[in-house]
């Protein structure tokens, strides 16, 4: 009889519990997959990371202490061959590009999950990139015509770290909150909160306050 090849092994990184539950259901019930573990927050998916050395890994972009990207970043500055796919419900407009400068090699919106993401999971387990046909003509549009969204969308000129503040201040977190979460120093964070004052045009940081309140709102 001819040996059967294992399963490949998957690690779920995503702060909400129903969701994990469900990415593992749908996982665990296909043949040539199996979740080997299940993570919230950063330090804990680097640490189980590390210890199961999964064949790919799913990264929410909102995590329960940071943001997926940074992970995404340090597991491939540890691993520059490890496959990863981000799952998440922000549009591909706004992150695709960056998990992919990050080294991810897919983006799955959670909105199509039951369509996409186990077909998605296959594309990247052999080294592929996954992206909707609808990212794939943007990005290949951008080509075309040499410009990015940046020459757009003002947002798009923020770095992975200044997005990031940006989104926590929409969501309401005090200087104070924004350096305890990330891990960094309040001088840090007033420092980004500038630099977003002078991207975007705020006058001050009230205007910056409604200018991410809003965006929080529109985008989730």
């Amino acid at each position: 009889m001819g040996s059967t090849s294992s399963p490949s092994r998957i690690l779920i990184v995503d702060d909400h519990p129903i969701v994990r539950e469900g990415l593992a259901a749908r996982i665990d019930g296909q043949p040539d997959l199996e979740v080997c573990g299940e993570a919230s927050g950063i330090n804990d998916a680097l640490s189980q990371y590390r210890s199961l050395s999964p064949d790919l890994t799913l990264v929410d972009i909102q995590l329960e202490d940071g943001n997926g990207i940074e992970l995404i970043k340090e597991i491939y500055s540890r691993n520059s061959t490890a496959k990863m796919l981000v799952v998440s419900a922000f549009d591909e407009s706004l992150y695709a590009n960056r998990a992919l400068r990050a080294g991810a090699l897919g983006y799955v919106n959670k909105r199509e999950l039951q369509d996409k993401v186990i077909d998605a999971i296959r594309t990247v387990l052999k080294g592929d990139r996954y992206l909707s046909p609808k990212m794939t003509q943007q990005l290949l549009s951008q080509v075309v015509s040499n410009k990015t969204t940046m020459d757009e969308d003002p947002i798009q000129r923020l770095s992975d770290r200044e997005l990031e503040v940006f989104q926590l201040i929409g969501h309401g977190k005090t200087t104070a909150a924004i350096a305890a979460q990330l891990q960094l120093s309040v001088h840090t964070i007033d420092t980004h909160r500038e630099k977003l004052r002078h991207k975007l045009g705020a006058k001050n940081s009230a205007e910056l306050m409604k200018l991410a309140v809003q965006w929080v709102l529109e985008n989730g």
